[in-house]
């Protein structure tokens, strides 16, 4: 598979007004794909840029030599972050019980969308707060360079000793470099979002008018739902990695199920009420995490078949 097979395109929700020169539709006029309108032809016109269709039905209908060039949105170059959930749970896992290993498909989601950004010709950044609190881990988007870093040295640290509310702490801690930041820039945020940060705290950031993408990495049997193992001796993790056998009481594993469900619905329904649609994985594997993000682009893509908001 190519590298431009292996990625996807990074579909905004607005039009981008960012740096120049890359390969998404913005909202300045100027070299791009997308047309923007058309005028009628003023000495300096690229002739390139005439329309020669148009031109002539507006002669024919004057009766006289019109010239209309068409006008199109230059494309622009994406900003990009990249934020990485850090708890103890995220890496949590066992060679010897069939869970989801969240920080391998942490790490295969990001490594996709650095491809995908460097595919864009943008610039991408990456944060985390995996040595703690006090510690965060910034790098703003403003080298080429950083896709290859966050591939090869960030997401493959490997330390998880991020506070429960590191994601609450990423947003915030964004919100301080927002010059970095501008407004339709991307931010996909990696987590299992079983800790999520207040509502309020993602109200603030749709309002900084970024893209946001939460990625939501589950397992689709333990955290989605709970299979009915009452009665079962089951191998269950704590937050300190530690792997214990567990016999679960009757009707508790419907409980869990019901549980489980239940929040996973309503984190869905809470991004939906903001206007944020998200990235739902349940396996490290290349191939199901990139038709995820696929399928995210087509979504938007068709969207805008509708028309920009």
């Amino acid at each position: 598979m190519s590298v431009r097979d292996a990625v996807f395109p990074l579909v905004p929700r607005r039009r981008l007004r960012g740096l120049a020169f890359g390969t998404m539709p913005g909202a300045r006029r100027g070299v791009g794909h997308d047309v923007a309108g058309s005028r009628t032809y003023v000495r300096g016109d690229d002739v390139d840029a005439i329309d020669w269709s148009a031109s002539a039905r507006a002669s024919a209908a004057r009766g006289t030599d019109e010239f209309i060039v068409r006008e199109h949105f230059a494309d622009d170059a994406p900003r990009v972050v990249i934020v990485v959930d850090r708890r103890p749970e995220m890496a949590l896992f066992s060679p010897d019980v069939p869970w989801l290993r969240k920080h391998e498909a942490l790490r295969t989601a990001a490594s996709l969308i650095a491809d995908s950004v460097t595919e864009a010709r943008g610039l991408c950044g990456y944060l985390d707060f995996a040595e703690g609190a006090d510690a965060p881990f910034w790098r703003p988007p403003s080298s080429s360079r950083e896709p290859w870093s966050i591939r090869e040295l960030h997401v493959q640290h490997p330390v998880y000793e991020a506070p429960e509310d590191n994601l609450e702490r990423a947003l915030e801690f964004l919100e301080g470099h927002r010059r970095s930041i501008p407004g339709g820039s991307f931010l996909f945020v990696l987590s299992d979002f079983l800790v999520s940060p207040p509502r309020e705290v993602w109200e603030r950031v749709v309002e900084h008018r970024w893209d946001v993408v939460p990625v939501v990495c589950q397992d689709p049997i333990w955290e989605q739902s709970f299979p009915p193992v009452d009665g079962i001796v089951v191998p269950l993790a704590g937050a300190d990695g530690r792997v214990r056998l567990v016999r679960l009481r009757g009707g508790e594993s419907e409980q869990r199920r019901r549980a489980h469900e239940t929040r996973r619905q309503a984190l869905l329904d809470d991004f939906a009420t903001l206007g944020i649609e998200p990235v739902l994985i349940s396996s490290s594997d290349r191939e199901h995490v990139l038709s995820a993000l696929l399928g995210w682009a087509v979504d938007r893509e068709f969207e805008h078949g509708r028309g920009w908001r």
